[in-house]
């Protein structure tokens, strides 16, 4: 049975968070336009140029700062603001376009998403940031849950 394009655009944000250097969460978004075109990917990792966590620790580990909160002290870029980042440096515009996301954007990503005209984000996993979705419905940033797990071919979909 052919994979609908949730399931494929989620799969191909699996296999981009594989590339993340996190040691807390690996985390992979892809950017899609509106005839499901990829224009861009990101996934959790330090910043160029600077060390990763799996080469140097983390140090919200060592500060032992839990999940959702503090993000400001972290080496790593966020997979959602990555796409963003890789849009903007290549010059491909994300207005009108869907993210698919391994986890729940945080209100920093909400953020940049917003700014860079993404309309729709699809997400797998949860995190604890409840203002983000607050933030993406004063917005007008649909979020969207996927349900079920990765790999499975039965995922239903919950408005957030």
């Amino acid at each position: 049975m052919r994979k609908s394009w949730e399931q494929y655009f989620m799969e191909i944000a699996h296999l981009v968070a594989s590339r993340s250097t996190c040691l807390r969460r690996a985390v992979g978004a892809v950017a899609v336009s509106g005839d499901n075109r990829i224009l861009g990917t990101g996934y959790n990792g330090a910043l160029p140029g600077a060390p990763h966590c799996d080469e140097v620790g983390c140090i919200r580990n060592e500060l032992k700062i839990p999940s959702g909160q503090r993000q400001e002290i972290c080496r790593a870029q966020h997979a959602e603001a990555n796409v963003c980042n890789f849009a903007a440096r290549h010059g491909v515009a994300l207005d009108g376009a869907t993210v698919y996301v391994t986890t729940q954007p945080c209100t920093t990503c909400i953020k940049a998403m917003a700014t860079s005209g993404v309309k729709r984000v699809i997400f797998e996993g949860d995190y604890p940031d409840p203002f983000a979705r607050q933030l993406a419905q004063e917005v007008g940033l649909e979020l969207i849950k996927m349900e079920g797990h990765h790999g499975n071919e039965n995922h239903q979909f919950a408005e957030t």
